[in-house]
């Protein structure tokens, strides 16, 4: 989980200052001597760490702060402010051409994600109702061009190539020949890539560049690289200039330190961060949102958007409609539980509600597994036996167990709690909670 190390640290350096009741300056200081070496474990640039922390002293340590009714606090969002401010502030738009088409140039070294980068962006842009196409301009990898072509095909997506003989200043510049003429308003080129950074790539970008003048240069960064990360975001920037930066791997970096480096380091913000493998775990990255998982707060607001991508109306309607007639049944809890799934590892979701942060992954994993372990109970079940549990007596339990690999106790715990369940909706929808006009009762609807 991104920024797990990082984020254990300072919730329990942040646990301290709150449970004190007054500060003196000396509280504040050795405070931040331990937020200053939790950040440079978690491989934060030092120069950052630095000015950071500085900045933080600072303001803390003013009269305003240490004489407050709460200092604990007002030092929490001190820090979680100054977070904020070292990854962006705010979130950094994509911009668009005011004459189509938008070319966007996708850079970056091998190895960090750049064709299945932009496969996730154009999936991302058609969904928002663009028209993309991608290009595939990377004729030196072996099966570089195959490769967009199954990104492309996965996520349904034209591709534009000219095979790998081709030189690629010339491929990208016949695409948007090709993307005027067959109405595609977005273009996303995939550039070459190097092991290591040297002129011979550089000159072929900038010919690139001078050639189709994209929109924008978004450079593609393996977050796990950590320092390398920002030190090759700096280089991109210097010598190609570059818009914005896409980060790939935030859910397997523990410790962060490039994502919380490279805004300060080269002034250019991280503007899409991915966060799995699949076409659509690529998510806009949003400075405060970040900062507040961070530092055990929650992410309520990134909860909610993943809950609209996973639910749509009218499944949603559906299901409240059945718990008002008291009709919902187990199949219907199964398929709840399958879109609660298409949200993400469970243990993700519990670090972005607010107060359960520090809940450990073993925990996580746990609840993981109750999810497989209920599922596999439910569909062992029969028709019948899933429209109406109340027919599962003594041997269609036994059965119902042997098939699903669980105990007959743990039949009668799902049993039990899903007719708690149904027993408190009843009592909730008589009471106006999903009516017409509410929000549904049931999570996340």
């Amino acid at each position: 989980m991104a920024f797990e190390n990082l984020g254990g640290k300072l919730q329990e350096i942040m646990k301290k200052l709150r449970s004190k009741g007054r500060l003196g300056e000396k509280d504040v200081r050795d405070a931040l001597r331990e937020v200053r070496l939790a950040l440079l474990e978690a491989d934060v640039n030092f120069k950052v760490v630095k000015d950071f922390t500085a900045s933080v002293t600072e303001k803390a340590i003013g009269h305003a702060v240490l004489e407050s009714l709460n200092p604990g606090q007002q030092v929490v969002k001190l820090v979680h402010d100054e977070l904020v401010a070292l990854m962006g502030s705010g979130q950094s738009m994509l911009t668009f051409s005011p004459k189509p088409p938008t070319v966007y140039m996708m850079v970056g070294l091998q190895g960090a994600g750049k064709t299945t980068s932009c496969g996730k962006l154009a999936f991302i842009l058609k969904k928002a109702g663009r028209n993309p196409l991608l290009v595939a301009c990377d004729v030196y990898r072996p099966a570089a061009v195959k490769q967009l072509q199954i990104v492309g095909e996965y996520c349904q997506i034209p591709v534009f190539d000219m095979g790998d003989k081709n030189d690629p200043v010339e491929i990208a510049k016949k695409s948007l020949d090709h993307a005027k003429e067959s109405g595609f308003d977005t273009i996303l080129i995939d550039t070459a890539g190097r092991l290591h950074i040297n002129d011979e790539l550089m000159e072929e970008l900038s010919r690139i560049r001078q050639t189709v003048r994209p929109q924008e240069i978004l450079l593609t960064v393996d977050a796990m690289t950590g320092q390398d990360a920002v030190t090759v975001a700096k280089t991109f920037d210097e010598r190609l200039g570059i818009d914005g930066i896409i980060m790939t791997k935030l859910d397997s970096d523990t410790r962060g330190g490039a994502a919380l480096s490279v805004r300060a380091v080269t002034g250019k913000p991280v503007k899409y961060v991915g966060v799995g493998e699949k076409q659509g775990e690529m998510e806009p990255f949003y400075p405060d949102r970040m900062a507040s998982r961070i530092l055990g707060m929650g992410d309520v607001l990134s909860l909610i958007d993943k809950a609209q991508q996973a639910f749509d109306d009218k499944t949603a309607s559906e299901m409240e409609y059945k718990l008002r007639q008291n009709s919902f049944t187990l199949e219907d809890f199964l398929e709840q539980m399958q879109q609660i799934k298409k949200m993400g590892p469970i243990k993700d979701l519990i670090g972005m509600i607010p107060g359960m942060g520090k809940l450990n992954v073993p925990d996580a994993d746990v609840n993981e597994n109750a999810m497989k372990h209920v599922e596999a109970i439910i569909r062992s079940m029969t028709f019948e036996e899933r429209r109406n549990p109340a027919v599962l007596n003594g041997s269609r339990k036994k059965r119902v167990a042997a098939g699903s690999g669980r105990s007959i106790q743990e039949v009668n715990r799902l049993l039990k709690q899903f007719d708690d369940m149904r027993r408190m909706m009843k009592n909730l929808t008589g009471t106006g909670f999903g009516k017409k006009g509410k929000k549904g009762i049931f999570p996340f609807t």
